[in-house]
């Protein structure tokens, strides 16, 4: 589908969809209808993806629709500055660009977000925004489960993305990134993001998220479930003990956890793990390598306030994993 008219795009690395919102995070902690003062940032599951990529140098397209007002605005001049491409960002007249507001969070503890994304403009992505020169442009799709629960035709795109994606020979990736709030039922969301995992190459869920879509209670198992439905590469992470990962070839192992001495916020943890298996494997990184790079980022994305705060250049990148080759083989 072409229904947006677009010159020819340079060729790009990846490309993703979904919801960006304007943050307001406390500055104090607390209750929020306390809180007299908060910063604003940029928010989004794919968004953070989208600057986490884009900064370590993958050229980066992101499609979404914002609102005509401030929140959208500012939303454009984040992914400007992270040199994010929004040529297939529509602004949209009719609805407004979404918000949230969050906690101050204490001793690593999970911060408390309030959403105000009813009927946002976001929710109205749908087959429209499809444009396959654009799409055609990447060689990589991520997808993420948020998007999905939008709208039923923003799962619509989400599934017809993927589909077409690797019918056109490139790779695509899936983060779960369960919002069962955003859900009629547990049993649809579970046999909707199935659905889109089984059109994926590369699954990467939580533990709890796998439990919860497979029913399996052990990493390999439900690693298999996904590989035996065709899927490539399954990425789990399991917490403090790190990342089981298990190939279609059968290769599986362990990576351990970064230590992290003081967390700051969780939010944003696993789309910094995204980040580090996506640009390694695009790299033509090994999967265990691309799994130590994911527990690197997402362990760095934990140490500060705000959801993407935390997401290295490739230059930091290499140099501070550089420094932890002393004790391990695997290499930024």
């Amino acid at each position: 589908m072409t229904t947006q008219a677009h010159t020819k795009s340079a060729e790009l690395d990846v490309v993703t969809f979904g919801e960006a919102m304007m943050m307001f995070v406390a500055t104090q902690t607390g209750d929020l209808h306390r809180v007299e003062q908060f910063v604003r940032r940029a928010a989004g599951a794919e968004l953070n993806v989208a600057i986490g990529l884009a900064r370590l140098e993958l050229k980066c397209g992101w499609v979404s629709r914002l609102g005509n007002d401030s929140f959208g605005r500012f939303i454009q001049d984040t992914l400007d500055k992270e040199h994010i491409d929004r040529r297939a960002v529509t602004i949209d007249n009719a609805y407004p660009t979404g918000f949230q507001l969050k906690s101050k969070a204490e001793n690593g503890t999970d911060p408390i977000v309030e959403y105000f994304r009813k009927g946002s403009a976001a929710s109205h992505l749908s087959l429209a925004d499809f444009n396959e020169a654009y799409f055609g442009s990447a060689r990589h799709l991520h997808l993420s489960g948020v998007a999905a629960a939008l709208s039923p035709t923003s799962y619509e795109l989400s599934a017809y993305a993927a589909q077409w994606m690797r019918a056109h020979g490139k790779t695509v990736s899936f983060d779960p990134n369960l919002r069962p709030v955003l859900w009629r039922s547990e049993k649809e969301m579970v046999t909707q993001l199935n659905k889109l995992a089984f059109a994926a190459d590369w699954v990467l869920p939580g533990m709890k998220e796998g439990r919860i879509l497979t029913g399996f209670t052990t990493p390999e198992a439900v690693a298999d479930f996904y590989l035996d439905g065709g899927v490539k590469t399954v990425v789990i992470k399991t917490g403090e003990e790190g990342a089981y990962y298990k190939t279609a070839e059968g290769e599986k192992g362990v990576v351990p956890a970064v230590f992290v001495k003081n967390v700051v916020d969780t939010v944003g943890a696993g789309d910094g793990f995204a980040v580090g298996i996506i640009s390694a494997l695009l790299e033509g990184k090994t999967i265990k390598n691309a799994v130590a790079r994911g527990n690197f980022i997402g362990a760095r994305a934990i140490q500060v306030i705000g959801d993407s705060e935390g997401l290295p250049t490739k230059k930091a990148l290499i140099a501070e994993m550089t420094m932890t080759q002393e004790t391990t083989t695997v290499s930024a």
